[in-house]
């Protein structure tokens, strides 16, 4: 795959139309591929799994993919984020409300997991753009340590290990998720 020369500024709409755009996020003018592995694919497709079929049975709202696109931040109205796993409130968002581009509001909840060839200091950035665009709740997930970040909008954070469980809190009410879970191979293949 070829990067689009870095001395070109791209805008949102540019995104939707660049060849491979679900692999890149823009970020002042500049296309950022995202970093996605096997494992932290894996992991983040469970999380989807679980998020999906719960919020789905409750009729809580939209459970997104990693290709869903937000156009959300105030301190760059051309920003664009794509967190691994997103949700989004059914009364914040009527399906007549539904957009064929980038989303403009923050999710209330943005799923970050951590890939091979991530920084702290990109992931920790990210972090901080979805809280000042809104986002309630961020989880970060590291599926090396398998622990997971919480980070809230009220500026609290919780680390949790493959012991606890995730609880979607007032964002997802009633959710809740052995971070174990998220790790687990398939029925049928083989554990270590």
């Amino acid at each position: 795959m070829s990067v689009p020369s870095q001395h070109t500024t791209f805008t949102p709409e540019d995104l939707l139309h660049v060849p491979d755009g679900k692999s890149f996020e823009l970020v002042h003018g500049q296309l950022v591929e995202k970093n996605m592995g096997f494992e932290s694919s894996f992991v983040g497709l469970q999380l989807s799994f679980f998020l999906v079929r719960y919020c789905y049975s409750k009729g809580l709202g939209w459970v997104l993919p990693a290709d869903a696109s937000y156009q959300c931040f105030a301190d760059d109205p051309t920003k664009v984020r794509k967190p691994d796993v997103s949700f989004i409130q059914a009364s914040r968002l009527a399906a007549s409300q539904r957009p064929t581009g980038h989303c403009q509001i923050a999710p209330d909840l943005a799923v970050e997991v951590v890939s091979p060839n991530d920084l702290f200091e990109d992931v920790s950035r990210k972090v901080d753009e979805y809280l000042a665009a809104g986002v309630r709740l961020v989880w970060v997930i590291d599926p090396k340590a398998e622990r997971v970040f919480i980070y809230r909008h009220d500026e609290s954070a919780t680390i949790l290990t493959n012991k606890d469980s995730l609880d979607g809190e007032d964002v997802v009410p009633g959710f809740l998720c052995a971070i174990a879970d998220l790790f687990k191979p398939p029925a049928g293949v083989e554990a270590e």
